[in-house]
């Protein structure tokens, strides 16, 4: 009886179970979610369409005859179609469930700050600054060739961006300058500065885009308090809609858009955009309280890269990919040059360089950037460092996809020249350099790939085993010294931080 007893579940104890189960909050945002898809999505969604239509014509009037040249006085019809666009937009996000959308602060009219730097940008739905103030904006040049969309983009007179021109980042610097100097006479230009989406956790590196022509800016903060938010950055654009159109009420404030005092640079940012760019960085960061990080577009790119080696959370080639672009390496690097970098590198004979002699051998003067770069492979704290280390490092950086080119590169590097074969400690720092990490354990890969037993590989062993086994580095032990920090919940801090000078000889490089 006892143990029969102990075995039946008392009826409390199911309705516990099926209350936490089917009465948490995260399954009920679920459940409205699936119930509005089949009920008030549809409606929403032919109600924002029909807004679209209602605004294409009005817009198309609008343009007729404009030039991308100059821009036309504003008389008094064309500010009438302004308003009623802003209006039949605010219906469109109204109607997509964007009910309460909050301003804070003044905008700046455009002779007093013709650039507006809009941070952060998470979403397609960053796009309300623009469709409620109908300000200019930076696009790809195949946009206005979209039906419709096409039309009310080149009512708001963006500067196009062509991809098929390979001038078209100076053009696109050179017009952002023409119209920020007009006195006021073009519209107010938008900037997202920094050019990628994030997670809203940190503010990435700005691109100096926003900052090349020196004119005041009036810095802009966005803010989605919703807790679903989240899932724009999550799934793909077409769920990004389903949790907003489904949901009753949304209070996204513009989100909280708060329009900052006018930024006017100093004459030392003038002369120095990437110095603006930190400072507008701070001054916004500051008012949405989330941390700054020196990485950018680029380091994700990198950290995402579709390659066979995966960089871990914790990697330092996100530091090292900041010192090449600090350096001015990475633009002018080319498979020629890797290659010579490596035939070079091969030629010293496992001599050790210092920091005069790795000068030399990138052909740059010694700089602060050159001492961080040189300190990061420095892993002995003896002034010296092992120039293949580096020539890897950077192979990783410009082809980050490219993980065989990168391995044979570094193979020709390491080889022995009586068989073209590399030891098992030769491969462990091959992958820790590729890698940017402190430890890693090869001994498992290196005898798979070693079935003779020999103590040596060539590359052509390692390109067959990669070729079988494409998923091979999800079978490496990675043994980080350093603690990835997730202070944000969502993303590692790769913030660069000082040292207290205590830390060990193999983790220096990592950290």
């Amino acid at each position: 009886m006892f143990a029969a007893h102990l075995c039946t579940p008392s009826v409390t104890g199911v309705w516990t179970f099926i209350s936490s189960v089917f009465f948490h909050e995260k399954f009920l945002d679920l459940l409205r979610i699936a119930i509005m898809t089949v009920t008030l999505f549809p409606i929403r969604l032919l109600i924002a369409a029909f807004m679209m239509l209602l605004a294409w014509p009005f817009a198309f009037v609008a343009s007729v005859g404009r030039s991308e040249t100059t821009v036309e006085p504003q008389c008094l019809w064309r500010r009438v179609v302004d308003i009623i666009l802003r209006f039949i937009m605010r219906a469109m996000w109204f109607a997509g469930g964007f009910h309460w959308m909050t301003v804070k602060g003044q905008r700046a009219l455009p002779a007093e700050a013709p650039i507006l730097t809009l941070a952060p940008h998470s979403s397609y739905f960053d796009a309300i600054p623009v469709t409620m103030t109908m300000s200019s904006i930076v696009m790809k040049a195949e946009s206005k060739d979209i039906p419709l969309w096409g039309t009310l983009i080149k009512y708001i007179r963006p500067v196009f961006v062509s991809r098929s021109d390979q001038n078209s980042r100076k053009k696109t610097v050179e017009e952002i300058k023409r119209r920020a100097h007009s006195g006021g006479e073009w519209p107010q230009i938008m900037i997202f500065p920094e050019g990628t989406c994030t997670n809203r956790s940190c503010l990435i590196t700005f691109k100096p885009g926003a900052f090349i022509p020196a004119v005041p800016v009036q810095p802009v903060v966005i803010r989605y308090p919703n807790k679903l938010a989240c899932i724009f950055l999550l799934i793909l654009c077409i769920y990004w809609i389903l949790p907003t159109f489904c949901v009753r009420c949304i209070h996204i404030c513009f989100c909280f858009s708060q329009f900052l005092p006018i930024y006017t640079p100093s004459e030392e940012e003038k002369k120095n955009p990437a110095l603006f760019a930190i400072n507008v960085r701070q001054v916004m960061a500051k008012a949405l309280g989330v941390p700054i990080t020196d990485y950018s577009f680029e380091d994700c790119q990198l950290a995402m890269a579709d390659g066979q080696l995966r960089l871990p959370v914790d990697t330092c080639l996100l530091e090292f990919a900041r010192l090449v672009r600090r350096l001015g390496v990475k633009p002018q690097t080319s498979e020629k040059v890797l290659q010579d970098y490596g035939n070079r590198a091969r030629k010293l004979e496992r001599q050790k360089l210092g920091l005069e002699d790795f000068a030399h051998f990138l052909d740059v003067p010694v700089s602060d950037v050159l001492r961080d770069m040189f300190a990061l492979f420095d892993e002995h704290e003896d002034n010296n460092m092992d120039v293949r280390e580096f020539v890897i490092a950077l192979s990783v950086v410009v082809r980050p996809a490219k993980t065989l080119e990168t391995m044979e590169l570094a193979f020709k590097m390491f080889e022995a020249e009586e068989d073209g074969a590399i030891t098992e400690r030769e491969l462990a720092v091959i992958l820790k350099t590729a890698l940017g990490v402190a430890l890693l354990n090869v001994s498992y890969l290196f005898s798979a790939i070693d079935a003779d037993d020999t103590g040596k590989i060539t590359f052509d062993k390692f390109r067959a085993f990669v070729e079988e086994n494409p998923d091979f580095a999800e079978d490496l032990n990675l043994q980080s010294t350093a603690t990835s920090k997730t202070a944000n919940g969502i993303c590692p801090d790769f913030s660069p931080r000082d040292h207290d000078g205590t830390t060990d000889a193999l983790s220096k490089k990592h950290n």
